[in-house]
């Protein structure tokens, strides 16, 4: 799926129903790489179910372990040595492919295929976006923060570090949680499933939300209450950088 810039409100999130068969129907697989020492060539690997690199006495092995597996069996007789790497175990979903990302993605963030991210997003080490998430342009997604499934953030927002974005595959029955454009969430805040948070709203550090909020206000504490309105906030405390999120 090729991930494009997302307006919100003019494309819906995946619909539960839709992930829940998607997950349901595809081939579970276990995406390994694994190194092999044995003297190979091209034609031994053919029709192999997997991909395969190098020459001589060095190979490496790309795919679905089970087919590598077959294969190993088949030949290990040849087999001087084999370190084999496993990337996930039964896994119904692979990750993104990010040569379809027009954004600054950094090494160790988690994204599966069926998110959406926009243009220009900065998406920081550690971040987990699952399946059905959609991220809007310009917006950040910070260390160690989880969009859930169906998680709907607007354009030009920060999600702060740690911060938890409910998803809601499981109970399907939710309505995904929607965060509007130009919204700070502080660092470990929680959103749970349901919520909408209105356009430049603030949500504190720490903060868990239970239920809606406005637009234009500060909500702190737990459970999250009205603290006061966003315009009595110092600008550059709540400022979004646009010189982060270029890509070059």
């Amino acid at each position: 799926m090729i991930a494009r810039a997302h307006r919100l409100g003019r494309e819906k999130p995946m619909d539960y129903a839709e992930i829940a068969e998607l997950i349901a129907k595809s081939k579970k697989v276990t995406p390994a790489t694994v190194y092999i020492d044995g003297a190979f060539d091209s034609s031994d690997f053919k029709g192999a179910g997997f991909r395969a690199f190098g020459q001589g006495r060095f190979w490496v092995l790309i795919g679905d372990y089970s087919a590598i597996e077959i294969w190993r069996h088949r030949s290990a007789k040849r087999i001087r040595a084999i370190h084999p790497v496993l990337e996930g175990r039964y896994s119904a979903l692979p990750l993104i492919d990010l040569r379809t990302v027009d954004a600054r993605v950094e090494p160790g963030a988690v994204i599966r295929r069926g998110a959406r991210i926009g243009k220009d997003c900065v998406i920081m080490m550690g971040a987990v976006i699952n399946i059905g998430a959609v991220v809007g342009a310009r917006t950040m997604i910070d260390m160690n923060a989880v969009l859930g499934a169906r998680a709907i953030v607007g354009r030009d927002c920060h999600i702060g570090a740690g911060a938890v974005v409910a998803g809601v595959l499981e109970p399907p029955s939710r309505t995904p949680v929607t965060i509007r454009d130009n919204v700070l969430v502080g660092a470990n805040a929680v959103i749970l499933e349901g919520v909408t948070v209105g356009r430049r709203s603030v949500v504190a550090a720490g903060a868990v939300v239970t239920k809606n909020v406005p637009p234009g206000v500060v909500v702190a504490g737990v459970p999250a209450a009205i603290v006061k309105k966003t315009a009595a906030v110092e600008a550059d405390k709540i400022a979004i950088l646009p010189k982060l999120r270029g890509r070059r």
